[in-house]
Formats: structure tokens, sequence, C-alpha cells
């Protein structure tokens, strides 16, 4: 089994479904509404949003959050078989030294 997609394999016990998280991010965006600063180009177009530090990094996390459940629901439906979270640790350790 490739090392390479071990963290993958890893995630094999913790279900979460995309729908779920993608729902908790529109909500969060949703809660999150407050008056936001555009930037603007000569013509008057919205060309970029200035958000307070707060924002950007909740918006990272949630991100972060989908990308992973993505890449659960892609190692799942790989049908590649889970590696054990000790032995892919193991396996790390070895190739590091």
């Amino acid at each position: 089994m490739p090392i390479g997609s071990g963290f993958r394999q890893v995630l094999d016990t913790f279900p979460l479904p995309s729908r779920v998280l993608e729902s908790k991010l529109r909500a969060s965006n949703l809660s999150m509404a407050k008056e936001r600063q555009f930037v603007v180009n000569e013509r008057g177009e919205k060309v970029a949003v200035v958000i307070s530090i707060e924002e950007y990094e909740k918006i990272l996390e949630e991100l972060e959050d989908l990308d992973a459940i993505r890449e659960y629901e892609e190692a799942k439906a790989s049908g590649e078989t889970p590696v054990p979270f000790d032995e892919a640790i193991a396996r790390i350790e070895r190739i590091r030294k």
C-alpha cells in the first residue's frame, strides 16, 4: 500500500458527510453577515472584499475541514483497505529515519 495515501486511509473511522459541513459553512457565513467593505475598480465594479482577520481565519478553518472531508469521501470510494492509525504512524516514523 502506498504510504502517501495513508492519511486518507486513517480517516476511515471518521464518517462525516460533506453536506453536513457545507451546511455548517453556509450557516457560519450567514451568521457572519456583518457590513463589509468592498474594493472597486475605476468602473465601480466590486473586485475585492475587506473582512476581519477573525472572519478570514474562520473561513480558512471551514475550508480546511471541507477539504479533509472530501479526502475522506474519496478514500472511502477508492475501495482501498484502511491502515490503522498506529500502523500509519509507525510507517511514517520508519520512513523519516
